[in-house]
């Protein structure tokens, strides 16, 4: 298998372990936190200046003003007329591209399909399901409150989108940017990668 994979998903759809078996079956590198953490190492920010920047994504006013607007006159504002944020977007591009330049991996969010969108050996995955699935993985995988549930999954999603609309400027959920859609609840995480393995080749 020679090809970078990035994967896209919906928060509780199980398009992370679904990556962490993709690799597995290809005995090949997987990304999620990693990045930041050499994002962190190779620029100088810290880790914590990276999730910031993703937690913001939350409101998509609120975060074109913390992106741009309101930073002009205190610290956030950087060089060049890049805000903050904007720099830890550039630095963890940078880290996409290095590693997608060492070898096939799969690469988790982060907008990584428009980071390589230059490259022709990437595979571009989304990652959905129902929202009664995503719920219930919500609360008995990441341990979220059975009552907050629906609104975690839909504040993230909204976050995610927000994210990515901002940075790359498409929409995150319209499937025609992507190579492979796959419905995660429709026979499992597993049958999912199945088929998604069956698709790629080896």
């Amino acid at each position: 298998m020679n090809k970078i994979i990035t994967i896209s998903r919906q928060y509780g759809s199980g398009g992370r372990e679904i990556g962490q078996k993709i690799a597995e079956h290809y005995g090949i590198p997987f990304y999620d936190n990693e990045l930041i953490t050499r994002a962190a190492k190779e620029s100088g920010f810290a880790e914590e200046t990276f999730a910031r920047a993703e937690e913001k994504a939350t409101n998509s006013l609120l975060y074109s003003l913390a992106m741009g607007i309101n930073v002009y006159g205190n610290q956030d504002f950087g060089f060049g007329g890049l805000s903050l944020d904007d720099r830890i977007f550039l630095a963890q591009s940078d880290v996409i591209r290095k590693v997608a330049e060492e070898g096939p991996c799969v690469i988790v969010g982060r907008c990584a399909d428009y980071v390589l969108k230059e490259r022709d050996d990437v595979c571009n995955l989304f990652i959905h399901a129902a929202m009664s699935f995503r719920i219930d993985r919500a609360v008995k995988v990441y341990g979220v409150d059975e009552k907050s549930a629906a609104d975690t999954v839909i504040k993230n999603d909204k976050r995610r989108a927000n994210y990515y609309n901002y940075h790359v400027g498409e929409k995150w959920n319209n499937l025609n940017n992507y190579d492979i859609v796959v419905r995660s609840d429709f026979q499992g995480i597993d049958r999912a990668v199945a088929a998604i393995c069956a698709y790629i080749g080896d």
